[in-house]
């Protein structure tokens, strides 16, 4: 492999530990049920989807020199993700995420991602040193960007000259890290991807809807917002001039089976759809459609 890849996920890439019951589960529920291994981290979902659909993405994260991080990348790069890039930790251990799942939704869930924070900055330098970019000529393609990045590191790239061409969708990876996305908020290249909750967290208020959510988003400097909530309606909100246009689209009503990685499959989906062309709408559509095939059981994981 000597091209380079058709899009960067920057952020986290790691061993999800799943436990999943088919009753509903509370806090200090003992059921039996079934414990998987799989790759995951938001970056590393996004890379995944985008393969299926026929991208060579390539993956800017931190793994261990260690067993479970020589694993990862080997099933990385069996999925067609390029593995080239990234950094190889000698003193952190690569990370995990663990997460319960009933038939009621996500109980609860640890993302152990602190390798990737201690690593900062060291897993931008392909987009510095030449390798896929550099201040004089950076990178013009599409990032898909997540939240498990520190706050101080999300800043560095809103203002970085290594990110100024790129077209950047970023993601925050979970409610807990929603406000490390703030220095985004404002950057003119930037699409956000949030649920309900994260928008919220984001605006500092409650939203009773996506569409509202958008709009918040909107007015709070967005440029443009896409706002999921579940089993309802979602929201594409975008700033046009002095502006703002929002569409809303219902999700179809499928069985869910499983939660993890939904909402990352969604903004592979979407961004998909846009780079071959599909308008706004249809895009929406398309992504709310794998968003449910994805939580029915029916995409692969």
């Amino acid at each position: 492999m000597t091209d380079k890849p058709d899009i960067l996920c920057v952020g986290s890439v790691l061993w999800d530990i799943i436990g999943r019951a088919s009753v509903h589960m509370r806090a200090g529920s003992d059921v039996p049920g079934h414990i998987l291994r799989l790759p995951g981290g938001v970056a590393m979902n996004i890379a995944m989807t985008l393969t299926r659909f026929g991208l060579r993405p390539a993956i800017l994260t931190a793994i261990g020199r260690d067993s479970q991080g020589a694993d990862l990348i080997a099933e990385a790069e069996v999925q067609g993700i390029d593995c080239r890039y990234l950094y190889r930790s000698d003193d952190l251990p690569t990370d995990r995420y663990m997460a319960i799942e009933g038939a009621n939704g996500l109980i609860a869930a640890i993302a152990d991602a602190h390798s990737l924070e201690q690593a900062g900055d060291k897993i931008l330098r392909p987009l510095a040193d030449g390798r896929l970019g550099s201040a004089a000529a950076p990178w013009s393609g599409p990032i898909a960007l997540d939240g498990n990045l520190t706050q101080a590191l999300l800043s560095e790239i809103a203002r970085s000259p290594l990110f100024a061409r790129a077209d950047l969708r970023v993601a925050p990876a979970s409610p807990g890290k929603a406000e490390r996305l703030a220095p985004l908020l404002r950057h003119p290249r930037t699409t956000l991807y949030v649920n309900l909750e994260e928008a919220g967290i984001l605006c500092q208020r409650e939203f009773d809807s996506a569409e509202a959510a958008a709009r918040g988003l909107l007015a709070r400097g967005a440029t443009r917002a896409l706002v999921t909530d579940g089993g309802k309606a979602a929201a594409d909100g975008a700033r046009i001039g002095d502006e703002q246009s929002v569409l809303v689209a219902d999700p179809p009503a499928v069985m869910v089976t499983r939660v993890t990685g939904a909402g990352d499959t969604f903004m592979a989906a979407h961004l998909v759809a846009e780079r071959d062309g599909a308008p706004r709408a249809e895009a929406l559509a398309c992504a709310l459609k794998a968003a449910a095939r994805y939580v029915s059981g029916e995409m692969a994981i």
